[in-house]
């Protein structure tokens, strides 16, 4: 196989690369590595903005493979319009649950034990002590019951729940227990503690939490968002917390990254992360791992892993 690869890091460090393609270097910050033209497999650089990750699409005729280095495609997606038919997109299932889960863990514990506010206790060096809620004894609705929200439910395991509520596009049985449609969330959003987002941004899900959504939230629940920010109002979500009915943790918000001055900085009960699910240190060993994987199957001519779409078909893979 002839051609060139596309890679967001230099090839000397991704260990078993097959012989035969023409490795570039390009992480969105230079000019183009080579002639986009030329470009067989494009993996999509990492935490850039949608405007650089698309930027050489329409210029690659000769693309088979797109890769992306998240879970989510929506960054990338509407540059797929400009390819041939037959391109694959593929996404990094595999590489972030582990951060993403242990992040998602952080913002419940810190948000429910109030760790936040013993922060600000330190920094004027106040003792605040007092009671505060355990996740222990609490029931959590997962939304969006992918690799992710299992892997999520793997680390809320230990902590005595009583009971973990799965919430996917579709029905299904896993070995935890039943996986519940979309369908029957607003009859689940009353029973939990703590509603986790953990499910990609498409059209079904954009503003998914919306005004009604949160008003079946019961009083004193925690949200917390690992998905996308636009899975939120943010203006519905500004409400609830003003009013001090639920809480919130979000890692992700809309607008994003969050401008100065905004609301959501000063509102009552809320957690901010800047977005930081996937990057921490266990990223690089599962990217590479996964991109020699894909790459020496693409040259062997055999199936690729996690191919979300192919373009010219409107169904998913």
């Amino acid at each position: 196989m002839t051609g060139d690869v596309w890679l967001p890091f230099g090839a000397d460090e991704i260990e078993g690369l097959p012989d035969g393609p023409n490795y570039l270097y390009w992480d969105g910050d230079q000019e183009f590595p080579g002639d986009p033209g030329e470009c067989v497999f494009y993996v999509v650089p990492y935490m850039k903005a949608p405007a650089i990750s698309q930027r050489p699409l329409p210029d690659m005729t000769s693309v088979q493979v797109v890769q992306t280095l998240s879970a989510g495609i929506d960054h990338v997606e509407p540059g797929l319009k400009h390819l041939r038919p037959g391109v694959r997109l593929c996404n990094a299932r595999g590489v972030h649950e582990t951060s993403t889960a242990e992040l998602t863990l952080t913002l419940i514990l810190a948000s429910l034990r109030g760790i936040p506010d013993f922060v600000r206790g330190q920094e004027r060096q106040e003792w605040r002590s007092g009671f505060r809620p355990a996740l222990a004894d609490k029931t959590v609705l997962i939304v969006g019951y992918g690799s992710i929200g299992a892997a999520i439910e793997d680390r809320l395991a230990p902590f005595e729940l009583a009971r973990v509520a799965r919430v996917a596009r579709s029905e299904r049985t896993t070995a935890r227990g039943p996986v519940h449609p979309l369908t029957e969330l607003p009859s689940l959003l009353p029973e939990a503690d703590v509603v986790v987002l953990s499910t990609p941004l498409t059209e079904s899900t954009r503003g998914l939490v919306n005004a009604e959504f949160l008003a079946r939230m019961k009083d004193g629940a925690l949200l917390v968002n690992v998905a996308r920010g636009p899975v939120v109002d943010t203006e519905a979500l500004l409400a609830e917390l003003e009013s001090g009915r639920v809480t919130a943790a979000l890692d992700v918000t809309d607008p994003e990254p969050l401008p100065k001055g905004h609301p959501l900085w000063q509102a009552p009960g809320v957690l901010i992360s800047p977005h930081v699910g996937g990057p921490t240190s266990a990223f690089l060993p599962r990217a590479t791992r996964l991109l020699t994987d894909q790459l020496n199957r693409f040259v062997n001519r055999q199936p690729l892993r996690n191919v979300v779409l192919m373009t010219g078909d409107t169904a998913d893979i």
